[in-house]
This record gives structure tokens, C-alpha cells and sequence, in this order.
């Protein structure tokens, strides 16, 4: 189960990465933020932030164009 779930289907970049920091910003440490999404490009740039804000990332489901990923703050 997600504390915080962000649902950005539909949407193209940048907003799914603004979106995801954004949840990330309110998190509480330790939480988890699971982000859904169907922008191929945001699949692979949303790891690589979570790489480079030093936050884990716990999974990524789906195909490109239906994809869940988790990160834990």
C-alpha cells in the first residue's frame, strides 16, 4: 500500500517528474509514493531523479505506456 499516490496518466513531460517531486517534497521520510503513468519518457527519467535525489526506488511495473513505479522517501 502507497501513503501517497500520484496518478499522472495521460500526461507527457515534464509533469510527471514536477508531480513526483512535488509528493516527494510532502512525504514523510520513510513513506512511500507511488507514481502511475503512461508517458514512456517519464518511465525512464522518473529512476534516474530518484537515483540523483539519493531516494530508493522499491519497483517498476508495466510497459511503457502503462507503468506504475514506487519510491520510498
Amino acid at each position: 500500500m502507497s501513503d501517497i499516490l500520484v496518478d499522472v496518466r495521460g500526461e507527457t513531460c515534464p509533469v510527471p517528474l514536477v508531480e513526483m517531486r512535488k509528493a516527494l517534497r510532502t512525504a514523510a521520510p520513510g513513506s512511500i509514493v507511488k507514481v502511475l503513468g503512461t508517458h514512456p519518457a517519464s518511465m525512464k527519467e522518473i529512476p534516474m531523479a530518484v537515483e540523483a535525489l539519493g531516494l530508493q526506488l522499491l519497483g517498476i511495473e508495466g510497459l511503457d505506456t502503462d507503468w506504475s513505479i514506487r519510491i520510498q522517501r
